[in-house]
């Protein structure tokens, strides 16, 4: 299962501490996490980082309560890793494909992931191999967006993709970033909610570069 594809969907400030789960890819909205909106999100440029010096914590900020802790998944079979040191890309790729995206060229995941700014993956103990993965980039200040969201679809349904991406949103606050989005398929919209993402607030919409629309002009 993997949530993303055309909808535009932002995260508030005002959201609950609370857990995050699925994705796709067809039709998308745009969503942003919920909260004061300066500015839309910028289309992302990153340098090649993982460990933006950005680290700033808002005192607003609540204590979050994960849907499972970490010492649970751990018990369960599960790491978290925040590198892509020990990630190999060919298995990512298959996960990929088992979720419905087309296979990607292995050296362009490899650049992908180089200049992602921040991103966090499920290993499976006994395999070794990602099973659940989330990314976001952004300029490191500002803006962020949520990308490529997948679970494998062997380990759907037990809470990864809510565990990866409540530990991704709350690591891209904790940097000072206000805005934040991802693209989202109209039927995990309810998946993205919870976690605190609304589609199109006050009015906003996303806009995607498109060859045919320019031809037509």
């Amino acid at each position: 299962m993997h949530y993303s594809s055309m909808y535009n969907v932002y995260l508030s400030n005002h959201r609950k501490t609370s857990s995050f789960s699925h994705f796709s890819s067809s039709p998308t909205t745009t969503m942003l996490l919920r909260g004061i909106i300066s500015t839309p999100p910028l289309p992302p440029r990153l340098k090649a980082s993982h460990n933006p010096q950005n680290a700033t914590v808002s005192a607003q900020l609540p204590t979050t309560k994960f849907s499972i802790s970490d010492q649970s998944l751990q018990s369960r079979g599960f790491n978290l890793r925040r590198s892509i040191s020990d990630l190999n890309l060919d298995h990512l790729n298959s996960v990929f494909v088992a979720v419905g995206f087309p296979r990607r060229d292995t050296e362009k995941i490899r650049v992908a992931l180089e200049n992602t700014d921040t991103l966090l993956w499920v290993e499976y103990e006994k395999t070794k191999r990602p099973v659940a993965f989330a990314r976001a980039t952004g300029d490191g200040v500002f803006n962020a967006i949520i990308w490529d969201v997948v679970v494998d679809p062997s380990f759907q349904g037990i809470g990864l993709g809510k565990a990866v991406m409540e530990r991704l949103v709350e690591e891209l606050l904790r940097k000072g970033i206000s805005n934040i989005a991802l693209y989202s398929e109209p039927r995990v919209l309810g998946f993205y909610r919870p976690l605190g993402f609304v589609a199109d607030p006050d009015g906003i919409r996303g806009m995607v570069y498109s060859r045919k629309q320019k031809k037509r002009k």
